[in-house]
């Protein structure tokens, strides 16, 4: 893998050299999870059965809302840490890697405490029916329980990166994934151990991850290093963690609200096979914005520096070809889902009926999809320009603005073609915003251009 480039090169070197060789290794590291989780769904769905797909679904509010706690401190945490390290402050950064040791200890401990104490009633508003809830129960009792190693795994990788490691946080989570498919194939299909072994299967591999990743921060070689003295949490370094770490927070848990609603119209008007129909579309339209995702994590520093340089025709030349790539990027999606639907959901599922509702949901829900590598490319240029407001605004358009409110009034007129009419309707009305805020933003800029020549 590349090297990155330095701040020098930013300004200076080819556009396209430049965005592939930052945006690869995002690409990797943001599509391996999703590659796992369709895996993961496969073997479920062909392994165990269409109600097991059912059960899952339901789950994807739960595990976002895991998500979310997780990048809390994570997120929030790595960036407090990569200031400190900017300014040679080893002393407190040495204090934030035991203070997020402590801090998801904590919240993952009363996390796993609530949800447990809870888990029917949730589920059952999740979406669950009485035959779907056992499946659901089984992945999520184990995935729950071991919902301490995973706030610790996600934390850990995040402050690899900022400690200047990110092909290690690349590897770990390249790793992690090997190993779960692997346990999953095994516990499902030799020990038939069913939906709690592909759970069971997710928190070993990141628990054999976590203690590679104790392994590398207990090494006295490196500047940051686990210290007896550094557990001990510092309100500062906390509170700076947690308010850092809102933002992602929200939007994590944003998903999970819409998820819930989405489940719960899907159970009211199509049952249990609307709901498995809903996992299996959601695991491979999630699998081409994760690539975006990636390409946009390559262009912003490639946009930051050249925006604070003032260099606006680098900036517009690396926006465009975020912009290329992606549409391109959404474009197969809309193909490979328009052309070969029933074969993608055979994939997941053997039963015949969970096939069709898949399929003909699937080819509806992409109908946009091209449009939307737009919509999330512009929305992470504001943030790259650093105007916040707009970003997050962009980022949660679709799913607050258009989707929740299509939601409500869709399916009681359409049925389970409602949902997916919803997301369609709001992934066109996201991308017209987008739109509109990125002339806007042009315009000013040109203006700004003018006024300095």
């Amino acid at each position: 893998m590349m090297e990155k480039a330095s701040p020098i090169e930013l300004g200076t070197k080819n556009i396209w050299p430049l965005l592939i060789q930052y945006a690869v290794p995002s690409v990797i590291a943001m599509t391996s999870s999703s590659i796992y989780n369709i895996t993961g769904s496969i073997f479920i769905g062909q392994g165990v059965g269409a109600l097991a797909i059912a059960g899952l679904a339901v789950t994807f509010p739960l595990m976002n809302l895991g998500a979310a706690f997780g990048s809390l401190v994570g997120v929030g945490a790595s960036t407090l840490m990569s200031l400190r390290l900017g300014q040679k402050d080893y002393e407190s950064a040495n204090s934030i890697l035991g203070n997020v040791f402590v801090l998801n200890l904590i919240i993952g401990l009363a996390y796993t405490v609530l949800i447990m104490a809870f888990m029917n009633p949730i589920l059952y508003f999740f979406g669950a029916s009485e035959h779907s809830l056992p499946y659901a129960r089984d992945y999520m009792v184990v995935i729950t329980l071991g919902n301490v190693i995973t706030h610790m795994y996600l934390g850990l990788n995040a402050l690899l990166r900022a400690t200047g490691k990110p092909k290690v946080s690349m590897y770990t989570t390249l790793s992690s994934v090997v190993i779960n498919i692997i346990l999953t194939a095994v516990f499902i299909y030799v020990f038939e151990w069913g939906i709690r072994g592909a759970a069971l299967a997710t928190v070993i591999s990141q628990f054999l991850m976590l203690i590679w990743q104790i392994r590398i921060f207990s090494d006295t070689r490196e500047f940051i290093h686990l210290q007896k003295d550094t557990f001990k949490l510092k309100a500062k370094i906390v509170k700076n963690s947690l308010v850092i770490g809102l933002s992602p927070f929200l939007m994590n848990s944003a998903t999970s609200l819409v998820v819930v609603f989405v489940n719960r119209q899907l159970s009211a008007h199509g049952g249990d096979m609307a709901i498995g129909a809903y996992g299996i579309i959601n695991r491979f339209v999630t699998l081409f914005p994760m690539i975006v995702m990636g390409l946009n994590q390559g262009m912003q520093p490639i946009v930051g520096y050249n925006y604070g340089a003032g260099h606006l025709d680098r900036v517009k030349n690396v926006l465009k070809k975020t912009i290329f790539l992606a549409t391109c990027v959404m474009t197969l999606g809309f193909l490979v889902g328009k052309l070969i639907p029933e074969q993608i959901a055979a994939l997941f599922t053997r039963d015949s009926e969970l096939i069709r509702i898949s399929a003909a949901g699937l080819q509806l829900v992409i109908s946009f999809f091209p449009f939307v590598g737009f919509q999330m490319v512009v929305a992470n240029f504001f943030q790259s320009i650093g105007k916040a407001g707009a970003a997050i605004f962009l980022s949660l358009t679709r799913q607050f603005l258009f989707l929740l409110p299509l939601l409500l009034i869709l399916p009681e007129y359409f049925g389970v073609s409602g949902v997916w009419y919803s997301m369609r309707t709001a992934d066109l009305l996201a991308f017209c915003v987008s739109l509109v805020f990125l002339i806007i933003q042009y315009r000013i800029s040109s203006r700004k251009n003018q006024a300095l020549n």
